[in-house]
């Protein structure tokens, strides 16, 4: 078995490429990815794969049914959205919608996913139970499409036991794929503060409510937040990234001062606490300074937990696909990712696949400008998510 599919996965590499650098000319924004799902429908409908459209938007649900299809099923997917960024890269596949561009991987997870179901369709007499597939929208923005996804059922008829995907990693080599076990990914709150206080000239500031020096107190107070609060055990940032004045300038006390930040976590408990220890802390430094807060901290994302067990066999399925020493451990990233709605109601595993090329100078992070990848990993992350799959499921 472990033969047939790395011999499909390189016959399908030239039509995967040809559908990868599709999507990246033609992305779009979260929430719009109306012809994208379109083009996808049309590629499952020509590998005989039937399939739902329009959940959660323009999401897609495949089925793939193999022999014994009541058995088990596992779920694999992949999301379909762009980023509003302006494509710098000299390419001839390069975005032809100004503004917007794959430049988180995307269009790879969307055509590795096509890849992969067109390999288990042409197997589907030599493997056993059902592989359902999620073509997700909208993971670049709140609420997130898997969030939604699994609101409109998803996960049901027929229940997946399992679900795995994939993300693009640049700073892994081509050929190469990371996992970790447990903690994996942070959650991610956006915090929105504004300070108001009483204007007035700079030379007089005793007749003012000072709202930056309000905001200077509620800064260097909230970092205790994770310093002292915390449990260290526990992987926590607590970031400011903008502060701006209504009105203010040299000789100016503003009346108001707005202050936005992230807090990321990787406990859930604890982000709770933490988030009414950050609205006491605002309001008492607010009021004790005679102004006023108003403190609206947006939930986004949940922390992404791998199952510890699906994720070792998982590492094991790769190591004997790839090789040893193509499979690495990762650490722990900050970073947030909507697949993290799954890891929350099931045994999920979420890993990375090498795309970059030092080599070749395909060295960009996502959400630049000048992302790309190396397409040879296109092979192997098509490849790969089968045969995971497969052994998963087990063969006839």
């Amino acid at each position: 078995m472990i033969y047939k599919i790395k011999h499909l996965a390189k016959a399908y590499h030239a039509e995967t490429v040809e559908i990868r650098r599709y999507l990246h000319q033609n992305p779009e924004l979260s929430f719009q990815e109306k012809e994208t799902a379109v083009f996808v429908s049309e590629r499952l409908t020509s590998f005989g794969i039937s399939h739902q459209r329009d959940v959660a938007g323009h999401g897609i649900v495949a089925l793939i049914h193999g022999q014994d299809s009541d058995s088990q099923t596992i779920a694999l997917r992949a999301d379909m959205d762009a980023l509003p960024i302006l494509e710098l890269n000299d390419v001839p596949y390069k975005s032809r919608n100004e503004g917007v561009m794959h430049a988180c991987g995307h269009d790879v997870h969307t055509a590795s996913l096509l890849g992969t179901a067109r390999i288990l369709q042409a197997l589907r007499s030599e493997w056993k139970g059902t592989v359902k597939l999620l073509f997700q929208p909208a993971e670049e923005k709140l609420p997130g499409g898997a969030s939604l996804m699994i609101a409109e059922g998803a996960l049901t008829n027929p229940v997946p036991t399992s679900i795995f995907g994939q993300h693009v990693h640049p700073s892994l080599e081509a050929g190469k794929v990371g996992f970790r076990g447990g903690m994996f990914m942070a959650s991610a709150d956006e915090i929105y503060l504004t300070l108001k206080g009483r204007g007035g000239h700079g030379a007089m500031p005793h007749e003012c409510i000072d709202p930056i020096a309000m905001a200077a107190q509620v800064i260097v107070a909230l970092q205790q937040i994770v310093s002292r609060y915390g449990n260290p055990t526990i992987p926590s940032v607590l970031t400011f990234g903008k502060i701006q004045s209504q009105g203010g300038a040299t000789n100016i006390i503003p009346t108001e001062v707005v202050v936005e930040g992230t807090f990321r976590t990787m406990d859930e408990p604890w982000r709770e606490e933490a988030h009414k220890r950050i609205r006491k802390i605002v309001k008492g430094i607010a009021e004790g300074m005679g102004g006023a807060c108003d403190c609206r901290i947006e939930r986004g994302y949940p922390a992404l937990i791998n199952d510890e067990k699906l994720t070792a066999q998982t590492m094991g399925f790769a190591a004997e696909y790839l090789g040893t020493e193509n499979v690495v451990t990762l650490p722990i990233r900050m970073t947030a990712e909507d697949f993290a709605y799954y890891s929350q109601v099931m045994p999920a595993c979420f890993y990375r696949l090498g795309t970059g090329n030092v080599a070749r100078g395909i060295t960009s992070a996502v959400h630049t400008p000048t992302f790309d990848i190396d397409e040879s990993a296109l092979e192997t992350s098509v490849g790969l998510m089968a045969w995971l799959a497969v052994k998963r499921l087990g063969t006839c």
